[in-house]
């Protein structure tokens, strides 16, 4: 069951590197930063992923990133997600993200697996949300 929407942001992605290109199929590694909120407080972050196509077409990927609070706390996060590639190059993922914060204040987090949304277009303005799952 999803329970509360626990991240929110919107940005960029700001890099891209082919990793392996073959008749056979793609991995590329791409780089974003964004802003929004986590858990309501102001926040910024900044992750880098891996993806790479399957025999159906679909896509399969694995991330890891930082969340930095305007206040100073800091939350770093590992997920992994599938995928499809859409209208000019603009990508959709839904998955999976851990979390890990020695911060007390978003401690939270260390108990929760959280589902996720994440949308490029093909401009490469990124949009996440992220629900803890119950």
């Amino acid at each position: 069951m999803l329970g509360d929407l626990i991240y929110e942001a919107t940005g960029k992605r700001t890099a891209r590197r082919v990793l392996s290109a073959e008749a056979s199929g793609f991995k590329v590694e791409v780089t974003f930063e964004e802003s929004g909120k986590l858990l309501g407080a102001d926040a910024t972050g900044f992750g880098t992923y891996w993806s790479g196509n399957r025999p159906d077409g679909t896509l399969y990927g694995e991330g890891q990133g930082v969340v930095l609070t305007k206040k100073g706390e800091m939350v770093t996060w590992k997920g992994q997600g599938v995928g499809q590639i859409k209208a000019g190059g603009a990508v959709s993922y839904r998955g999976a993200v851990y979390y890990y914060t020695a911060s007390k204040k978003l401690a939270r987090l260390n108990k929760v697996a959280a589902v996720f949304e994440y949308e490029v277009d093909a401009n490469g303005n990124t949009r996440t949300k992220e629900w803890e799952w119950k």
